[in-house]
């Protein structure tokens, strides 16, 4: 089933273009990485699909739902629909919360009940003991409290889930973990996930799919181990060529 569509996505900041006629799709339990240096356009089409920033021609479709100019109880629907991990883990909880209470804000916001038990069972599902939920966000580590914010992520049963460069701030250990955890998470639910991340070694790890991006748009995409065993576009190449994106 198509969770995501993306149809001729543009946006430019003055006259400058940073995305260009974008079009991409993601089906339910797939993992698409979108990977790219700096500046390329990865954390804008992010934006816009959240609806934290509109775009300036082009349409998201979210499970067959037109949101680029969703409002009100529509846009509310459509973030129980999608929701997001964040790169710095700290920063994505309120500090006076305990991870619990936070955790447990999307169930409370979306009606549910039993959220104490729910959440319990949420941070077990990330591989946290249950005492976390009365800690507060300084009182773990980076790690743990991406964990935890994958918990909160997860709590409503998104058919989307964005990391923007969910494991960057984590030491390489920590993020083969979290990615791992993302990944399994995703399959056993059927969850689409769109990875954006500047680090090609970590998607051979959770991306079926990969999408190189340069100024604005794909130059190439296709299945993780072709494109990064074959490639087609002279981007690609660079990338591939370069120290930070040196395969291990």
């Amino acid at each position: 089933m198509e969770v995501l569509k993306v149809e001729h996505l543009s946006k430019k900041f003055g006259s400058k273009p940073v995305l260009n006629d974008l079009n991409f799709s993601l089906n339910a339990g797939e993992c698409l990485g979108i990977v790219g240096r700096s500046g390329c356009g990865k954390s804008t089409t992010v934006k816009i699909i959240a609806r934290l920033m509109p775009p300036d021609e082009g349409k998201i479709i979210l499970c067959g739902e037109d949101i680029t100019n969703a409002e009100g109880v529509k846009l509310k629907d459509a973030y129980k629909n999608m929701q997001m991990i964040f790169q710095m883990p700290e920063d994505s909880f309120d500090p006076r919360r305990t991870l619990g209470q936070s955790i447990g804000e999307p169930l409370k916001n979306f009606g549910f009940d039993n959220i104490g038990e729910r959440v319990k069972n949420l941070l077990e599902e990330v591989g946290l003991p249950p005492e976390f939920s009365e800690r507060y966000p300084h009182e773990v580590s980076g790690g743990q409290c991406q964990r935890a914010a994958t918990a909160r992520a997860i709590s409503i049963s998104p058919k989307l889930l964005i990391c923007d460069e969910a494991t960057s701030a984590l030491d390489v250990t920590v993020q083969s973990q979290i990615v791992k955890l993302i990944g399994k998470l995703c399959r056993e639910k059927n969850i689409a996930c769109l990875f954006i991340t500047h680090d090609l070694n970590i998607l051979p790890k959770i991306a079926d799919r990969v999408a190189v991006m340069h100024e604005g748009k794909f130059a190439e995409e296709g299945l993780t181990d072709e494109v990064i065993k074959n490639a087609k576009s002279e981007y690609t190449r660079e990338l591939l060529a370069a120290d930070f994106f040196k395969m291990k």
